[in-house]
This record gives structure tokens, C-alpha cells and sequence, in this order.
């Protein structure tokens, strides 16, 4: 192939091309100058940029005035502080924050190094420079990039840290720009420097000069010398880059170079700078930085209280930087009650073959404000706002459902609790007992507590699917269109429930009937002192009457007396509420979810038991009261102590007959029993008395009988 009779070939082709094409062009250009010199085109497109410009400014101008820049301060020294039910400080919570410390606390090498390296004409703008504004066009012009810096100064920097992201873009220049202006109107050169170095990241997760001074020289920020605080404010530009601990040399070169700025810049002299390049950074180096977390007490709480501030708006990087005061629900003996349990592996099934754990998430809450007073959202080590299953699960309640969607709505339809229930086959809906067998019927008290599937269903077909459905609605279950069928009469629901969801949804019946929505959050306070959050005075909503609250309780209390709930009854307690267990989809007899929703009238208590994720190889097996009894029967014997200890109104209705009457009308069967067997030991008593008295009158009489035997015996030998 001949390349160059090709390339002759496309040459003069495009030549051609051009002669025939050149002449219009001409013509174009010529009328484009006529219409562009008549219409005014320059004047509109001068006027346009104008307004562009003016409308973008006053967009900026409208973001830095509605930022809350006075709160910077304040925000910036203070933690946001976690507060129990009681008021009392319970934790802080900490994101991009180090130890604060004031300006006289810093060493002034640290600010006259900054200054040289970073801002030079620092005292003298009025938060930003136009030289350096220039410098960063032309590189964005020249390299099509910003990158580099040398546009902003540190009152930009300081906005950026603060409110900005680090994209390297116009738009979030000029919004620095604009802040920088406002923080420069409200706080002094001092203040800027101060708030600056306690907010700037110093790598390894260290933020703040204190905090890095300690970190990578054992020393405090005042304390540092020449080279130290060279080397710590090179590490500004890039602290991946230049920090000593992962690349010396890079970090002894920057260090080298901000000592050479500050001698240009007057603030250090030659032979100063050329002595302390001399030093070994390697020799410098000490971690003296005992970063132990000790403020985030209870991590799986704290996570969730994040969790709730966004869903009220605030963004979660203020809500832990801006030294907010966060009210909460929180009972730190319920919290620490509840951890050291989860702590206790030997309450939880063993790990599966290939060492996945049994997970678990757990909810204590005031069934009478609808307030969480602990959470554990999993086992295992805990990892920062990672997946809670206690609060942010989706699985299904299984047989906890049935007091909802089926025996609640079922009262308020004119049922009993003694009233007489089918337990039989099914020809509208494929369902079976847990056992297999069926009675034919049953009462409606012993069926709930028994946990008995078919009659369950069989209610709910008679009270009406759409009554079930709205009645567990109200209960606060996030039910979907494709949860309208029989299966909701035991759990089978498309998404699922959390053990948070679960507890407020069995709060309705502890209290008398009142849905409260779960939350953590009663009130957040800003650092100014303003309130942004305001849960103190909730208001609940009524679901169902107290009689129908009360006939549950009554129904549920069997559930551990004398149902599935026998074996995680809680020593020297008294408790009402439901078993639930939801079985796989390879294999019936093989666990996927196990759940125990139990309450008292101060408490209620939600726990769920499962894998992450289900298979052939991870699998639970044995029933909820057995299983997760044994975590919610430690957990419920560690918290109660610590509740107010009220008591149930109502009696059990296996005392009553399914009756619904007062505890105090009843005599407790335990009690009965007890005393039967006092007078047993009493008959006993007695009968080892009368045997007492009766055996030694029998030995006296024997003795006399013998006494007189051998009296005349020895009479007759000595012939008396």
C-alpha cells in the first residue's frame, strides 16, 4: 500500500474542499458582522454577563448571610453533648475534632509559620485576596483546573473546613469567598487563627494543633519548637502527603521549605532555619495521643440518635461538629444492663460452620411516651453508624404479629377471650400449627398464648382482611398493598418490622391503648441555645380502648405463664407479651427469625435473633421461647430491677377462665399453691409431732414394763 499516494490524495481532496468552501464562509462572515453591528449583539451579550453575575452574587450573598457563621465559634469549641431521660450527660459525640485550645496555647512559631507558608498578607485583607484570586484564574485558564491553591487565603480556608466541600471548583471558591467576607465581619484576626488550627486536619485521624502536636511529638501545642511547627503546618497542603509517621522524607522536605518561607518572610532567621533543618525528624517522633473514644459511651445509641437528627433535617456532620445539646430517652441502666448481656456469648447459639455469627438487635422503650430507652443494634465489634438491627432492620415479626393484626382488631369486632375459636384445616388459606396437629377448637386466650396459627387465621378471615390490615396500620407497621392477605395473620409480611418498630406497636397495650411513634431524640439545642427539636411533649394516638388494652394484656400474660413463653419468663417478674418465629424458605423445620416482644407497664422489651443472611448454612433451629428466651430472659431480669416496678392491673386470664378481671380480685395461683403447700408442711409438722410424743411415751412404758421384769427377777434370786 502506498501510504504517501494516499496521504497526496486526501491532501488534495481537502484543498479542493477548501476553495470550493472559503467563498461562503467569506459571505457568512460578512453578513454575521452586519447583524451583529445592527442588533447590538455585543452590547446584549456584555449586559447578560452582567446579569449573570449579579444574580449570582446575590445567590452568594444570600447563602453567607443565611449561614450561621456566628455559631462557628461556639461550634467549633464546644462537643455536642449527649443528655439521659434524667439530664444527666450521658456521652459527646465526635466527628472532625480535636482538642480546642486557645491561641495562647499555641506556640507562635505555628502562627508565623502558617502565615508565611499559607496567607502572607493574612492582617491586612478583609478575607480574601485579590492577588491570589488572580493567580488561581490564570492557573484554571492555563492548566483548565484549579488545583494548586494559592487563591485562598485562611479566612477562605476556615469557611471551607467549616461549610464547604473540597472540590476544587469556581462555585465553591466564590462561596468561600463570600463566607470568608462574613467571617471576617464577625470574628477578629485571632479568633480566625485560633478557630483555624483547632479545626484543620492533621492526618492519622487527628484534628486540631493540640491533638497533632501530641500525636506526632508528644508535646502540647505550645511547647512545639521551630521545626516542629514547621512540620506540622507543612503538613496543611497534604496531610497524607506529608505527615512524618508514613513518609518522612516527604515531611522533612515540606519541613525544610516552610522554614525557608518564614526566613522570606521575616519571621525567622538563616541560621535559625539552617539549624533546625539539621535535625533528624525521625528523632523528633513520639505518639503521645491517647485518642481512646471514651465520650461515645454507648455506640450502637448514639449511632441511632444520629440517625433520627437527619430525619429531622440537620445534616450529620453538623450534628456531631457544632456542639449541639442532644436531649434523649436514654436510661443508662436499661443501656448498660442491656450491652453486658449482649456481651455474654453464651446466650446466643454457637456461630455456624464457617464462624458467621448469630446476629441480634434489641429495644427497651417508655410505652408511655413512645421514648428509646437502649438500644444494641448488633453483636459483634461495633463499627461507626454500620447497620443496626434494631432500629434500621426489616424482617418478618412472625407470631408477634398475631396480637395486632388479628386479637386486638377481633375484641374490638365483639370476640372474648373465652370465646370459642376454630382450630381445623383451612379450605381458603394453606396453614398448620407449629406442631403439625390441630384440635378442632379452641379457646381465644389459650390460642394466643399457645401461638396456634390456624385459629389465627381462621379470626382474621372472620373479623375481615381489611380490618386486620387497618388495625395493625394504626399500630404503626409499614405494611404494603401486597401485605393484604391471610399470611398477615403471621408475620408474612413483604418488608418486615424492626425490634423498635415492634416495641412501639406493643407500647399500645402496656398503655392503656395510645400509639406513641419510637424515638431517641426529646430535644436538641444548637450551641447559641436555641431549641431546633421538640419531642418533649408528644401526644399519643388512640388505637384501641383500655378495655380492649386490657384484654390483651390479660390474653398475653398467659403467653409466659403458661405459653410459649414459659422458658424466657424473667425470674421474680411478672410480664405480658408474644413469641414469634418465621421458618425458611428451603426448609420448614429450619428457623430464619426469632422474636420476643414482652412489657410490663414501665417497659417494653424487643428482641429479635437471626442471621444477617439466610442459607442452607445459616440457619437457627429450636423455638423463640428456648432460643432468644435466653437473651431476652437475662435481659429482662438485668432491667426490671432498675423499672418503677408497676404492676399489672389485670389479672391472667388462665386465674380467670379468660374472665377479665382485676389482679387484686384474684388470688395468684402461686400463692394458692404455696399456701397448700404450707399446710401440707404443716400436716407434716404435725404428724412427726404426734409421733415424737407417741414414741416417747411408748420408750417410758417400756422402760417400766423392763424395770419391773428385772425387779422381780432379782427378788426371786435373792429370795425376797
Amino acid at each position: 500500500m502506498d501510504w504517501k499516494h494516499i496521504l497526496h490524495k486526501i491532501k488534495t481532496g481537502w484543498l479542493t474542499f477548501w476553495r470550493w468552501l472559503k467563498p461562503y464562509l467569506q459571505q457568512f462572515h460578512q453578513w454575521r458582522k452586519r447583524v451583529w453591528k445592527k442588533y447590538h449583539v455585543n452590547k446584549i451579550f456584555i449586559l447578560l454577563s452582567l446579569v449573570a453575575i449579579l444574580i449570582m452574587s446575590g445567590y452568594l450573598f444570600y447563602i453567607a448571610k443565611n449561614t450561621k457563621v456566628s455559631e462557628l465559634e461556639s461550634g467549633l469549641k464546644e462537643s455536642t453533648v449527649i443528655f439521659d431521660a434524667n439530664g444527666d450527660e450521658a456521652g459527646q459525640l465526635y466527628s472532625q475534632k480535636g482538642t480546642y485550645v486557645s491561641l495562647d496555647a499555641i506556640s507562635s512559631d505555628v502562627v508565623n509559620a502558617l502565615i508565611s507558608t499559607e496567607d502572607r498578607n493574612f492582617y491586612n485583607h478583609h478575607g480574601f485576596d485579590i492577588k491570589g484570586i488572580a493567580r488561581a484564574a490564570l492557573r484554571m485558564l492555563v492548566n483548565r483546573s484549579a488545583e494548586g491553591g494559592g487563591g485562598s487565603t485562611i479566612t477562605q480556608q476556615l469557611a471551607k473546613n467549616a461549610y464547604l466541600s473540597l472540590d476544587q471548583t469556581f462555585s465553591r471558591k466564590a462561596k468561600e469567598l463570600f463566607l470568608a467576607i462574613e467571617i471576617e465581619k464577625k470574628y477578629s484576626k485571632d479568633e480566625i487563627l485560633e478557630m483555624y488550627l483547632n479545626s484543620s486536619y492533621f492526618g492519622n485521624g487527628v484534628w486540631g494543633i493540640q491533638d497533632a502536636s501530641l500525636k506526632y511529638f508528644g508535646v502540647n501545642a505550645s511547647e512545639l519548637s521551630v521545626g516542629e511547627a514547621a512540620t506540622l503546618v507543612g503538613m496543611l497542603k497534604g496531610p497524607s502527603i506529608y505527615n512524618p509517621i508514613d513518609n518522612l522524607e516527604n515531611a522533612t522536605n515540606r519541613r525544610d521549605t516552610v522554614l525557608s518561607l518564614m526566613v522570606d518572610n521575616g519571621k525567622l532567621d538563616q541560621s535559625v532555619a539552617d539549624q533546625e533543618s539539621q535535625v533528624a525528624l525521625a528523632n523528633l517522633l513520639y505518639d503521645g495521643f491517647g485518642n481512646s473514644e471514651s465520650g461515645y459511651k454507648y455506640p450502637y445509641y448514639f449511632d441511632a440518635v444520629i440517625d433520627e437528627a437527619e430525619s429531622y433535617g440537620l445534616d450529620a456532620d453538623d450534628v456531631m461538629n457544632r456542639g449541639y445539646k442532644i436531649y434523649t430517652a436514654l436510661d443508662q441502666n436499661y443501656q448498660a444492663q442491656m450491652e453486658a448481656a449482649y456481651k455474654t456469648d453464651a446466650l446466643f447459639p454457637e456461630n455456624a460452620a464457617d464462624g458467621t455469627m448469630v446476629q441480634s438487635g434489641s429495644v427497651a422503650l417508655d410505652p408511655n411516651t413512645g421514648g428509646v430507652q437502649a438500644v444494641v443494634g448488633r453483636r459483634g465489634e461495633h463499627v461507626f453508624r454500620g447497620f443496626n438491627f434494631a432500629t434500621q432492620m426489616k424482617r418478618s415479626p412472625g407470631s408477634t404479629i398475631k396480637p395486632i393484626s388479628v386479637f386486638a382488631p377481633a375484641l374490638e369486632a365483639g370476640f372474648e377471650p373465652d370465646s370459642i375459636l376454630k382450630d381445623e384445616p383451612l379450605d381458603f388459606y394453606d396453614a398448620q400449627n407449629f406442631d403439625g396437629t390441630y384440635a378442632g377448637e379452641a379457646v381465644m386466650y389459650q390460642a394466643l398464648a399457645q401461638s396456634l396459627n390456624l385459629p389465627a387465621v381462621w379470626l382474621l378471615h372472620e373479623i375481615g382482611l381489611d380490618r386486620g390490615y387497618s388495625k395493625a396500620q394504626e399500630f404503626g407497621l409499614s405494611l404494603t398493598e401486597s401485605d393484604k392477605y391471610y399470611g398477615l395473620a403471621l408475620g408474612g409480611l413483604e418488608k418486615g418490622e424492626s425490634p423498635m418498630t415492634m416495641a412501639a406497636a406493643y407500647g399500645v397495650f402496656a398503655n392503656g391503648g395510645y400509639y406513641y411513634k419510637p424515638h431517641l431524640i426529646t430535644k436538641i439545642v444548637d450551641s447559641t441555645g436555641a431549641v431546633i427539636v421538640d419531642n418533649t411533649s408528644v401526644q399519643g394516638k388512640r388505637v384501641i380502648s383500655k378495655e380492649t388494652a386490657d384484654k390483651m394484656t390479660s390474653m398475653m400474660l398467659g403467653t409466659f405463664s403458661n405459653g410459649t413463653g414459659v422458658s424466657a419468663s424473667p425470674y421474680g417478674f411478672t410480664i405480658a407479651g408474644k413469641t414469634g418465629t418465621t421458618e425458611t424458605n428451603f426448609d420448614a423445620s429450619k428457623v430464619n427469625d426469632q422474636w420476643i416482644v414482652g412489657y410490663t407497664p414501665d417497659m417494653v422489651l424487643s428482641t429479635w435473633l437471626g442471621f444477617e443472611h439466610v442459607s442452607e448454612d445459616h440457619y437457627l433451629t429450636g423455638t423463640s421461647g428456648q432460643v432468644v428466651g435466653k437473651i431476652f430472659k437475662a435481659e429482662a431480669e438485668s432491667l426490671l430491677p432498675y423499672s418503677q416496678g408497676t404492676q399489672f392491673q389485670v389479672a391472667d386470664a388462665y386465674w380467670t377462665g379468660g374472665k377479665l378481671m382485676a389482679a387484686d380480685e384474684v388470688p395468684d395461683p402461686d400463692s394458692s399453691t404455696s399456701q397448700n403447700g404450707n399446710d401440707w408442711q404443716q400436716t407434716i409438722d404435725d404428724f412427726a409431732e404426734s409421733a415424737k410424743e407417741g414414741m416417747k411415751e411408748f420408750g417410758s412404758k417400756i422402760k417400766e414394763g423392763t424395770k419391773e421384769l428385772f425387779g422381780g427377777l432379782w427378788n426371786s434370786i435373792s429370795g425376797n
